[in-house]
């Protein structure tokens, strides 16, 4: 169940509201990596508006862009468990702003977030903070480019939620040197490259420490 302040959800129950959709994305400068924001709504004008950080759970404000440049943004589906979402962002080609977005910055996994925000249809104003539906990356972003005299031409941003980094293997291995890293005094794995070559006499018998399967010990257990 989604979670929504008190002003939008007073909003509602007037059953009197406008709905507009906010994009943000933060790319990155191709000389020195240095991060880019660029802002987008789905309105008419150039505007202020205050939203929800979805990563921090605070308020802030970013000033959009007019909604010419934003085309459409396809449905973000509510679920309840980890599914990694997908969305579809059109934008306009014809748009020099976000022809500077797409060819002068690096959108690869550039970050991604969405708002929905409700508007009191009498002031125009924002019942509330923007609430955030979507939080993520950019996988892809072709650009169409149409024949000429077409003007169909856009660009489509292919975005992935942060769930995705949940289904990322950890490249980090059980070494000492990796241990220490996340506390320099951690020696747990301080003997984990010899201890296979260890030698322990037991009565009669030593040799090096043999390894064997939970299956393989309670087989041992009843013989």
């Amino acid at each position: 169940m989604r979670d929504i302040s008190l002003g939008n959800f007073a909003a509602l129950q007037a059953r009197r509201l406008i709905a507009r959709d906010f994009v943000r994305f933060v790319v990155r400068r191709w000389d020195n990596g240095a991060p880019v924001q660029d802002c987008y709504w789905s309105d008419i004008y150039a505007a202020t508006a205050q939203v929800i950080d979805p990563d921090t759970g605070g308020t802030t404000s970013y000033d959009f862009a007019a909604g010419g440049s934003l085309l459409s943004i396809s449905d973000i589906v509510l679920v309840s468990d980890l599914t990694v979402q997908t969305v579809r962002i059109k934008l306009s080609q014809v748009s020099g702003r976000v022809n500077d977005l797409v060819r002068g910055y690096d959108c690869q996994q550039g970050k991604v977030q969405i708002w929905r925000g409700l508007f009191n249809p009498e002031t125009m104003a924002l019942a509330a903070p923007a609430m955030p539906r979507f939080n993520g990356f950019i996988d892809e972003a072709p650009i169409t480019t149409p024949p000429e005299n077409d003007p169909s031409g856009d660009v489509t941003l292919s975005c992935t939620a942060n769930t995705q980094e949940l289904t990322r293997a950890n490249s980090d291995t059980s070494s000492d040197a990796s241990q220490r890293l996340r506390l320099a005094t951690d020696n747990f794995f301080q003997d984990v490259a010899v201890v296979g070559s260890w030698e322990q006499f037991w009565g009669r018998e030593g040799g090096p420490i043999r390894t064997a399967s939970f299956w393989d010990r309670a087989r041992g257990m009843f013989r």
